[in-house]
């Protein structure tokens, strides 16, 4: 095992590299750049004539290396990460970057494992009822449940839920993790609360998408397998109808949801976009989507590497969990 995420980790490097040289040349490839952000600040809010403000653009631009070629720019960012592990000065923040994402990138996680964990949990477990109760009234109430979660637009839930927090209850501090008296407070059983009392929603909205793509996946996985023979076979040995569902049944059901989890960490990271910026919340969505209006190229490419390093690690921790979900990947299918 040791072997195999030793061979992983060393083949994601020149992957990441390659990722890294789209990335940045995918984001440059747009016209424009920071130094038109300037320019267009300085006419429409400072009453600056165009022309002296294209000069300042123009000097902000060789300031920072703006007009030096693609090539240039991108192995000066790439460097300063290898050697340095630097990943650039921020435009629009005006801090080194690496700054930028350990402000935005640790609550972003806790806040999307948080909701993956719950999404899957309840929507495994769901599935299980729906499935063993195939056609029932809970199985018809649950189906409709999932319909909702994948068809309601994340956005417009959140919308919707803000629009009864700030106009119906009068809900005054919406858009951040705590309130002010928290801020800077050490950690407590209150400022958790007052925590979970701001990022409800966000979690909710969040929660209740994943809840309905695992029930509906597991549900249907599930009643495949509990027509296989191998599950006929358990049953007709006497075992106990639960045994034979959590033992036989759910492992080999699991497969496709296990397996989906190499992609489902980026998905994460960027599944709240809509919500977190219809809340306000200082994550990682709301800054990618920021840093690309305005040009910041250096945010935008290392929060995409970032992502892309997360797919890489989701592959693998996929991989071990089916490894260890399942013995004939262990042993190389060769178990009897």
């Amino acid at each position: 095992m040791f072997r195999f995420i030793a061979m992983r980790v060393l083949g994601a490097i020149p992957l990441l590299l390659l990722l890294s040289v789209v990335t940045f040349a995918i984001i440059q490839a747009p016209p424009g750049d920071y130094g038109d952000y300037i320019r267009s600040m300085l006419m429409n809010q400072g009453g600056v004539p165009a022309e002296l403000a294209e000069i300042q653009a123009e000097a902000y631009r060789e300031a920072n290396g703006l007009n030096d070629p693609l090539v240039v720019q991108y192995f000066r960012w790439i460097t300063g990460i290898v050697t340095r592990f630097d990943f650039g000065h921020s435009l629009y923040y005006n801090k080194p970057v690496g700054n930028v994402v350990a402000e935005r990138l640790p609550a972003t996680i806790m806040l999307a494992l948080t909701c993956h964990i719950l999404a899957s949990v309840l929507g495994i477990s769901l599935g299980i009822i729906a499935a063993t109760r195939q056609y029932s009234w809970t199985d018809t109430f649950l189906g409709v449940v999932s319909f909702l979660g994948m068809t309601i637009p994340r956005f417009l839930l959140a919308i919707i839920i803000l629009y009864i927090l700030v106009f119906r209850l009068n809900v005054g501090e919406v858009g951040m993790f705590f309130s002010a008296r928290y801020g800077g407070a050490p950690w407590s059983w209150d400022k958790f609360v007052n925590l979970v009392q701001h990022i409800w929603p966000v979690v909710f909205i969040a929660t209740f998408g994943g809840l309905a793509y695992n029930m509906r996946v597991m549900r249907a996985n599930l009643l495949d397998v509990l027509n296989s023979q191998y599950v006929e076979t358990a049953r007709a040995k006497g075992l106990p109808e639960g045994a034979v569902i959590m033992k036989h049944a759910v492992p080999n059901a699991l497969h496709p949801l296990v397996a989906y989890q190499g992609v489902v960490l980026p998905y994460m990271l960027t599944g709240e976009i809509e919500v977190a910026i219809v809340f306000g919340l200082a994550t990682v969505g709301p800054a990618i989507v920021g840093s690309m209006g305005v040009g910041d190229v250096f945010v935008t490419a290392t929060f995409m590497l970032v992502l892309a390093a997360t797919l890489i690690v989701g592959n693998i921790i996929a991989d071990i969990l089916l490894a260890v979900l399942d013995p004939r990947i262990r042993l190389g299918g060769n178990a009897e």
